[in-house]
């Protein structure tokens, strides 16, 4: 008895374990789940508003690709998630033949104590069965038998009882486990369904741009233009702020060489630490690497660097010296870390346009329509610098870091979601 109390305890501890990581698992998935949906919502929502302020094929087809990628992201989380259902039942489906199986041996041994008891259930049986006895040992065992018998008839019913409940507890789970299955696999149905529309639209789209590949040449030329003319200005204000700074941290020393001369050293030190550059913030934006909050709630639509024309592949589009993320109209857009405002400049295609600098590191905001900063404010991380505005068809954040004069890519930055 004690041994199978024992084996009984550690299934219930194994099992228990196994319930645990499972909930975490199905935790986590969920959490994916949602966001890939949230992805997927926000980017019809983009498709919507744009299509009603634009004509622009390339920038419908660049968001209906980025919807599509988010929506297979979906798919596979939904497939595994119909497999770990899968493997789920099975495991409780052989947890519930165990549990039969154990339940039939244990009502084949209470039958025969039963059978037992039936046939001793006459008092003279038993002192006939005593005083057959060979021997005092004899007797003495059969008299214990005799005495533990009914004990052990209800020692034997109450286990039946309890493993029965056991098997009532794992065939209600099975019913559950199969009912969120069922569910998992309908919402599979529509993702993988949905898929399908977003492909067709997007061969819709390929097709209507290859019908003019002259004109999206001179829009990329025109972008080309606009990009580099963006990357220019933004290299001329980085490079200006960061002589400006040389220039103070050098007159700073100066005064400081001219005051010790005169005999003021304390006032020299004081003068020569007020370097204009902050290099403590440099050093907490840097510890910060793969940390920042996000500038915008919204789905990456292009990425950092060089990336071909998604039609006419021989086609190199402008290198992307930042991310684009795709958002709704007037959604607001905040700092990712405390620092002082630079700039703020209007340049074509891109709006209204943020620079903040963050010790020797600067973060760039732009396709703004109002702005709520100006040159020399102090901003703190999360604090709104203005809204997003739509520009060409496309209502997207532009966001770009910089570390002195060269350009990072922005997601090796933010905090991963």
């Amino acid at each position: 008895m004690t041994r199978w109390l024992r084996i009984l305890a550690a299934a219930a501890v194994l099992l228990g374990s196994a319930g645990a990581l499972r909930a975490q698992n199905t935790a986590a998935q969920e959490s994916r789940r949602a966001a890939l949906q949230k992805e997927i919502a926000q980017l019809e929502q983009q498709l919507k508003e744009n299509s009603a302020k634009s004509s622009n094929a390339l920038n419908e087809l660049t968001l209906v690709r980025k919807q599509i990628s988010t929506r297979r992201s979906l798919v596979t989380e939904s497939e595994a998630e119909v497999k770990r259902l899968a493997d789920s039942i099975a495991v409780r489906q052989a947890e519930a033949d165990r549990l039969r199986s154990r339940i039939g041996t244990m009502e084949q041994y209470y039958h025969r104590l039963v059978r037992n008891a039936y046939k001793n259930r006459d008092a003279r049986v038993w002192y006939t069965y005593l005083f057959s006895s060979k021997d005092l040992g004899q007797a003495s065992r059969r008299f214990a038998y005799l005495r533990d018998l009914s004990s052990q008839m209800n020692t034997q019913a109450r286990k039946m009882k309890e493993l029965h409940a056991a098997l009532d507890a794992e065939m209600q789970h099975l019913d559950t486990l199969r009912r969120q299955a069922e569910a998992v696999k309908a919402a599979h149905e529509q993702e993988l369904q949905g898929l399908r529309r977003e492909e067709l639209r997007s061969d819709r789209l390929v097709a209507s741009l290859k019908k003019d590949k002259n004109l999206y040449q001179r829009q990329l030329n025109t972008k080309r233009q606009q990009v580099e003319a963006l990357n220019r200005e933004i290299q001329r204000l980085i490079a200006q702020a960061m002589e400006e700074a040389r220039k103070q941290e050098e007159a700073a020393r100066n005064a400081g060489k001219q005051q010790a001369q005169a005999g003021k050293p304390s006032q020299t030190q004081s003068k020569a630490k007020a370097a204009p550059v902050d290099y403590k913030l440099t050093g907490e934006f840097a510890a910060n690497k793969g940390k920042l909050p996000w500038p915008a709630d919204g789905p990456v639509v292009e990425r950092f660097g060089k990336h071909n024309h998604p039609v006419y592949t021989s086609l190199v589009m402008p290198a992307n010296n930042g991310v684009n993320i795709g958002l709704s109209q007037g959604a607001p857009i905040a700092a990712v870390f405390d620092g002082d405002v630079k700039r703020v400049i209007v340049m074509p295609g891109y709006g209204r346009c943020v620079l903040v600098q963050h010790g020797t590191y600067f973060t760039f905001y732009c396709k703004l329509g109002e702005v709520g900063v100006k040159a020399g404010d102090k901003v703190k991380a999360g604090q709104t610098l203005g809204r997003v505005d739509t520009i060409d068809g496309q209502t997207q954040l532009h966001f770009e870091v910089w570390k002195e004069k060269n350009p990072e890519n922005p997601e090796l930055w933010l905090r991963p979601r």
